[in-house]
């Protein structure tokens, strides 16, 4: 698969199969990995109010040269904004300095109280969220909307809803060989609703939210990397890759980023692939300890 390809989603749009991603990445470093993914041939550039680095990221993708229109910009509403859609959007949009988005994301399930983050929002849930996301495509600032972190009771949630009018385009969540998601993925697909992947080359061992999960590290990825003569990063997203999902690895060293972009020409074959899925140590990167509510409900394995 190369990675200029593109996977069409539900509404005709197609988004690139292999994008940067840009969580916890710093101002300067992310300025100069998006302008350097771009000028490497990435077309996906994947961010979030919450990283607050969507001015870098604008920034990144004018000093890069590559004309708007080529370029796939992925960007979410953080939790705290469910109840204020379009001034999150617009805020976004400021901050990028950019017209329109190609994807606007919900980043959790979690409508979290402005005033005190710890609370939940009263008489306000994501299926109210998503009715005014519905809303944004009538703007012409957004070209899809789909949601992130949502599991198999969220997705039925939202489809079951007389207001849900519009099938998310992508579900955004972690999936790598030790968070695989089997069944939320066998129902997204039953949905027609793609999934992307984060954290696709798992944590690292800094990493302030819940994972110690360096996947690169794992013997059976190490192995076969060494095998194919590949980067234990490269067999991680191929192995996603060749799963039908789209992939965000995030990185700002300039060699990783061509490193990761570098999968075009080869596959993985039917048994390394088989020896990966059947890895069975299961931890997840990012949890869900901070928010007011539970997201990750364990219904997706």
């Amino acid at each position: 698969m190369s990675p200029a390809k593109t996977i069409l989603l539900n509404t005709g749009a197609a988004i690139p199969v292999i994008g940067l991603g840009t969580w916890q990445s710093s101002e300067n470093a992310t300025r100069d990995a998006v302008r350097h993914a771009l000028q490497h041939g990435y077309r996906h550039i994947d961010t979030a109010l919450n990283y607050g680095n969507e001015k870098e990221v604008g920034e990144g993708i004018r000093a890069s040269g590559i004309p708007r229109e080529e370029i796939w910009v992925t960007t979410k509403l953080d939790n705290h904004w469910h109840h204020r859609v379009q001034v999150g959007l617009e805020s976004s949009l400021k901050d990028l300095g950019l017209d329109y988005l190609d994807l606007y994301l919900i980043h959790f399930p979690c409508s979290t109280d402005p005033d005190d983050r710890t609370k939940h929002l009263e008489d306000w849930d994501f299926v109210k969220t998503w009715q005014e996301m519905q809303k944004l495509l009538d703007t012409g600032k957004v070209k899809n909307i789909g949601v992130s972190n949502f599991q198999i009771t969220h997705l039925e949630r939202l489809l079951n809803d007389p207001s849900c009018k519009v099938v998310p385009a992508v579900n955004q969540v972690e999936l790598h060989p030790y968070n695989p998601s089997p069944k939320l993925l066998a129902y997204c697909a039953s949905k027609n609703i793609h999934c992307t992947a984060y954290s696709c080359l798992g944590g690292h061992s800094d990493s302030p939210i819940n994972g110690q999960t360096n996947l690169t590290k794992d013997p059976i990825i190490f192995q076969i990397a060494e095998s194919k003569k590949k980067t234990p990063a490269q067999i991680l997203l191929q192995w996603g890759l060749q799963r039908g999902v789209s992939v965000i690895p995030k990185s700002v060293t300039p060699s990783r980023i061509e490193n990761n972009f570098d999968l075009g020409d080869w596959n993985l074959t039917e048994e390394e692939f088989k020896r990966i899925s059947a890895v069975t140590t299961r931890s997840k990167v990012v949890g869900d300890g901070w928010m007011p509510i539970r997201v990750f409900l364990g219904d997706d394995e």
